[in-house]
């Protein structure tokens, strides 16, 4: 989808491209890719590295136009990974900047004209407009953050429980949304150090906004360096009580096997086939039946006294 707006003055949607307007395009068909190609001589390697999934965030700086690329958060609940991260790219020329995504996001909607205008109004330049972006793209990764933190201690209450391993995938599947969002935003880090030091983009920088950006990206990567490790050591735990737990069980397993090999002996040694001081006896079965519950009964109170039950 392709959306255009006027950013002089504040976000106001229009109906076609202009002179210092801002395209935005969102999953775009093959229709739109091929309109980006012709009408506005969109070079197709950049198409191509902005939705390529693992292209990393970087700074390309050409003579007619400048490239930015910068990893976002997603969250997709149909996707084997419900947090990930996708490029999105800021082209940017003398008559338009454009951003163009793979996937529909919360930094950039398409879809919700009010949302845009709430984080985007009052643009003066093309540097204050990336780095709202940037400072937007922080705040959804710190939610997205709590959101993962609040669903592993979900996770954590049905692991205390019982151990499954549906749980143990989960924590995996949260794990590595973890290691995505870190690489995403260290990334985007050195992004924002090199627009601070830019000579390329002439406009004057927006110190408040760009020190609020680079807060939002360090607070978003101390949150998610605490929770990886929290993950990771919550991980090394339930591994060992994993293992713990069968040691338990294969040691109450193979007292019981020694508890009942005692009957079994007594039993094994009378049914031989020779003769017997008590084969005649009429007592003989009770007498055996009873000697054997009760040297299984002093094996069982010998292992409680040695703690292997």
């Amino acid at each position: 989808m392709v959306k255009y707006f006027k950013l002089t003055g504040g976000i106001e949607e229009i109906e076609k491209i202009e002179t210092n307007c801002w395209i935005n395009v969102v999953n775009p068909t093959d229709k739109e890719l091929e309109y980006l190609k012709t009408e506005l001589n969109l070079p197709s390697d950049v198409i191509n590295d902005i939705l390529d999934p693992d292209e990393v965030s970087h700074i390309e700086y050409e003579d007619d136009y400048t490239l930015i690329i910068l990893r976002i958060p997603i969250y997709d609940i149909n996707n084997d990974i419900p947090y990930f991260t996708v490029p999105l790219g800021i082209f940017i020329t003398k008559e338009y900047i454009l951003t163009l995504c793979a996937k529909e996001n919360e930094i950039l909607p398409i879809n919700e004209l009010n949302l845009i205008k709430k984080y985007y109004k009052k643009i003066p330049d093309n540097l204050n407009f990336i780095l709202k972006i940037f400072l937007r793209t922080g705040k959804i990764y710190l939610r997205y953050l709590k959101q993962i933190n609040k669903y592993i201690s979900l996770i954590q209450k049905d692991l205390e429980q019982s151990i499954r391993n549906k749980e143990l995938i989960d924590l995996l599947k949260m794990e590595k949304c973890l290691v995505y969002f870190i690489t995403s935003i260290k990334a985007n880090e050195i992004i924002l150090t090199k627009l601070n030091h830019s000579k390329n983009i002439k406009s004057e920088i927006n110190e408040d906004l760009l020190e609020d950006a680079i807060i939002e990206n360090k607070q978003a990567l101390t949150m998610a360096q605490i929770y990886s490790d929290i993950l990771s050591g919550m991980m090394d735990a339930f591994a060992s009580v994993i293992s713990n737990n069968l040691n338990i069980v294969m040691k109450q397993l193979t007292s019981i096997s020694i508890i009942l090999m005692i009957p079994t002996v007594i039993y094994s040694l009378f049914g031989m086939n020779v003769p017997l001081f008590i084969e005649n006896k009429q007592w003989a079965l009770p007498f055996i039946i009873i000697g054997s519950f009760f040297l299984s009964y002093l094996g069982v109170i010998l292992f409680k006294r040695k703690n292997w039950f």
